[in-house]
């Protein structure tokens, strides 16, 4: 029988897409000369948006900058955890002045905010989950900046090793469902093919009941999904994890980030969760 499932308010971090665009490739999703559908791009995250308003999380949102196509991918901006900003070195020098800004506005907000030594892309890469923290390795974030993490932290750091190009981040492989903050189990969804093999071991230790994700929900961008709880935040294509997720007791809420698809980004990218101090 599905468990009982409750949503907790969230606040979340965004960035409008006003100067979104594909100019350069930096991940197998991005092609240059594709053609970004600005207006269209404007309306679905505006839905996005909404979305979260409407199940009362708060959202805010950070100044976009000409020049910086992909600040609209909030995610790989920092980790929020217990009010504490571990912020972001990105691998790509395009994305780098993204880290400034961002930096910028936690500083504003009244946030301290750790500028990590080693490449470090965020929650792209970083994912805290019952009381530790996942780390993605592989193609952006390094592992040294796994032992920063954790030394900043004084979270226990768990090591992941991604090994499919087409997931360069953790969170296009991964996802929380429940983060154990509200008292009950932690748990995931994820796409074990995306992982070495020690790495899938370690996935299946820590979460034996993790809901496990095909290949074509993974590559329509269903692990890049938002959960507070009870409604999951979802590609409309990743129709096999819905599924799954509402035979779990979750309420799937589709939304539609197609156009960020272009540049290897969904609803996750576009979404910071600023995680305040217990």
């Amino acid at each position: 029988m599905p468990e009982n499932r409750v949503a907790r308010p969230r606040r979340y971090l965004v960035c409008p897409p006003d100067h979104f665009d594909v100019r350069y490739a930096i991940n197998p999703w991005m092609r240059e000369g594709v053609r970004v559908d600005t207006a269209l791009a404007r309306e679905q995250w505006a839905a996005l948006v909404r979305a979260y308003r409407e199940h009362g999380h708060t959202v805010e949102s950070v100044e976009p900058v000409p020049g910086l196509p992909d600040m609209v991918f909030a995610a790989n901006s920092a980790l929020v955890v217990e009010g504490r900003v571990f912020g972001s070195s990105f691998h790509a020098p395009e994305r780098r002045p993204e880290a400034e800004e961002y930096a910028a506005w936690f500083k504003a907000a009244g946030f301290d905010v750790h500028r990590p030594v080693s490449v470090c892309e965020g929650e792209g890469d970083l994912v805290p989950v019952g009381g530790f923290v996942l780390a993605g390795t592989g193609f952006r974030t390094v592992r040294a900046a796994h032992h920063e993490v954790q030394e900043f932290l004084g979270v226990p750091t768990i090591g992941l090793q991604l090994v499919d190009p087409r997931f360069y981040h953790l969170d296009t492989a991964l996802f929380v469902l429940d983060d154990g903050a509200a008292g009950g189990p932690a748990n995931i969804a994820y796409h074990p093919e995306a992982f070495s093999p020690g790495s899938r071991e370690v996935l299946r230790r820590m979460f034996p009941d993790a809901v496990v994700a095909t290949a074509d929900d993974a590559l329509a961008f269903g692990l890049n999904s938002v959960s507070d709880g009870l409604h999951v935040f979802v590609a409309p294509a990743a129709t096999g994890l819905a599924e799954q997720l509402a035979g779990r007791g979750y309420v799937p809420v589709p939304v539609d980030l197609t156009e960020f698809h272009k540049a290897g980004g969904g609803i996750k990218c576009c979404t910071q969760e600023i995680r305040p101090a217990p």
